[in-house]
């Protein structure tokens, strides 16, 4: 395998199951398809993950820090080797969307109790002293994070795993974390050089804090951007219906799963050799059976009266229709 970090897709299931893959299964995502707090309170979140455009000009006016502040005493570490809040530089293209999920989980790993695995709990104490551009080197150079990510990823013969860098001209998206951590709503952005604060923030009041700091930031953008994706993180909704006893919002959440495991195992399979398979088990059925001469005669012609009919729309489409 490759040692670069390929894209994944925002989606709940892929970012669910990326958690269970790291050994997180008690935590997963769910999908916001408004900025509400009512709705992301139902939740209790532990964090939010953001994913938006990110313009690749430097004489873009979006791509600055606009909102709140950089802190660079929650990141850096302290005489003890300690810091409030985990936070790393982004090093390497195409794990933010991984990075902006850890930097939620794992800086709730001891303020709301997050089981981490030992994957991720020998890399939190393996990083616990590092500021945060060596806390980005790394992640990005950890074996295990990169293969749980890459294993989500669609599989293309097509595209090289060393993906080029992104131009003006390109449509670039990138995830950011927010969470509060000591009593401060954070933004992290492994491309700022610190964790953003805006304000202050108790656990109990993140889903109506942050719900302003998104709407600010959306509101930057030109009213036709519309390309953005909210994911809660929130501890697994089967334990609450669980607790409540309703087996119906558990049958719900069952059935979500399934789907995501079926898409995710789509995601995961490449299917060009099954088709390249299938059409050379379709031409030597062809002529077997002395078709194939005449299916090909037959093909070109569906072709070409296609592209007759096309041609007579788009003149047509001068002419007056009268009746």
């Amino acid at each position: 395998m490759s040692g670069g970090w390929n894209t994944i897709e925002s989606d709940a299931g892929v970012f669910t199951s990326l958690l269970s893959t790291l050994g997180i299964p008690d935590v997963q995502c769910e999908e916001l398809i408004s900025l509400d707090s009512d709705t992301l309170s139902t939740l209790s979140p532990l964090g939010v993950i953001f994913l938006f455009r990110y313009p690749t000009g430097d004489s873009s006016q979006l791509s600055g820090q606009r909102d709140g502040q950089l802190d660079h005493s929650a990141s850096d570490p302290d005489a003890n080797g300690n810091s409030p809040v985990w936070f790393a530089r982004q090093s390497i293209q195409n794990a933010c969307g991984t990075q902006a999920l850890l930097s939620v989980v794992l800086n709730k790993s001891v303020t709301e109790g997050v089981q981490l695995g030992s994957t991720l709990g020998e890399f939190r104490d393996f990083t616990a002293g590092f500021d945060s551009e060596l806390r980005g080197d790394a992640l990005s150079n950890s074996t295990a994070i990169r293969d749980a990510h890459n294993s989500f990823a669609r599989a293309s013969p097509f595209i090289s795993d060393e993906q080029k860098l992104a131009t003006e001209d390109d449509d670039v998206f990138h995830f950011i974390g927010y969470t509060a951590v000591g009593g401060k709503l954070y933004e992290l952005d492994g491309l700022q050089g610190a964790p953003i604060s805006h304000g202050e923030c108790k656990a109990e009041e993140f889903a109506q804090k942050v719900i302003p700091v998104l709407q600010r930031r959306i509101e930057r953008y030109p009213a036709h951007e519309i390309r953005f994706n909210l994911l809660a993180v929130c501890k697994d909704l089967r334990i609450r219906a669980r607790e409540l006893g309703d087996s119906e919002w558990l049958y719900r959440e069952e059935e979500k799963r399934r789907a995501w495991r079926w898409e995710n195992a789509l995601r995961k399979h490449n299917f060009v050799g099954f088709i390249g398979e299938l059409a050379k088990g379709v031409v030597k059925q062809k002529v077997e059976k002395g078709e194939y001469d005449r299916w090909v005669e037959e093909a070109k012609g569906r072709t070409r009266s296609r592209r007759e009919e096309a041609r007579k729309k788009g003149r047509g489409g001068d002419e007056m229709d009268i009746e």
